[in-house]
């Protein structure tokens, strides 16, 4: 199974093409989860790689592993540095009066027992939050964006398409309508290393976008 997901490998590092439906960490509601099936991804290694990140569990794509403790650190401190550039696709409900922008909502956790926790937009208590975005595809009264993170918070571009475009992502189970699968993907990864070429990752657009009409293309 893994082998045909593999989107970047060398000696320090493997890119993923994580699918939709799989939590990257086990918890009470997420039994199964990637970590069960890293011991799959040694391929040659005696050790087996670890996450550097995480992805929601509903969204597919582009998932740096390390493949050594090292390198672990290394890919961590770049994150933090923000010497990491990732890009989104979603599929929109409806289509943005406008072709592009940049939505700026800092952005803050609650919780409760009926709702459980979820992010709301909160300028005071909040935590500084950027998405770039722009339309590429239309079909059906839908639209694909491309989406360009500048900070990495929780459900960050959820949040920014509903609470800054008023149109939720496709399925999203919190924040929009929930019918069907969520349709928000791992475009591509990019991460900058010194004196040895970058990690660079492409996803292919899954088959849950494919089926609603949005093609691969040049995005």
């Amino acid at each position: 199974m893994w082998d045909n997901r593999i989107l970047f490998e060398d000696a320090e590092a493997l890119v993923i093409d994580k699918p939709a439906g799989l939590a990257v960490h086990p918890g009470p509601k997420t039994r199964e989860s990637l970590e069960h099936y890293l011991g799959q991804m040694r391929f040659g290694f005696q050790r087996k790689p670890s996450i550097v990140h995480r992805l929601d569990r509903d969204t597919s794509g582009c998932l740096l592993l390390a493949r050594h403790p090292k390198a672990h650190k290394r890919f961590a401190l770049a994150f933090e540095e923000g010497r990491v550039s990732k890009t989104y696709l979603a599929v929109l409900d409806s289509v943005p009066d406008v072709e592009s922008g940049t939505i700026d909502i800092p952005l803050h956790k609650i919780s409760s027992r009926e709702e459980g926790w979820r992010m709301v937009p909160d300028a005071e208590r909040g935590k500084r939050a950027v998405t770039h975005w722009r339309v590429v595809a239309q079909q059906d009264g839908r639209a694909m964006l491309l989406m360009t993170p500048e900070t990495g918070r929780t459900h960050q571009l959820r949040v920014h398409a509903k609470e800054g475009l008023g149109i939720a992502i496709t399925g999203d189970p919190v924040y929009g309508a929930g019918r069907g699968p969520m349709l928000l993907h791992a475009r591509a990864l990019r991460l900058e290393r010194e004196g040895k070429a970058p990690i660079e990752a492409l996803a292919p657009v899954p088959p849950t976008f494919v089926q609603v009409g949005f093609e691969d293309g040049d995005y």
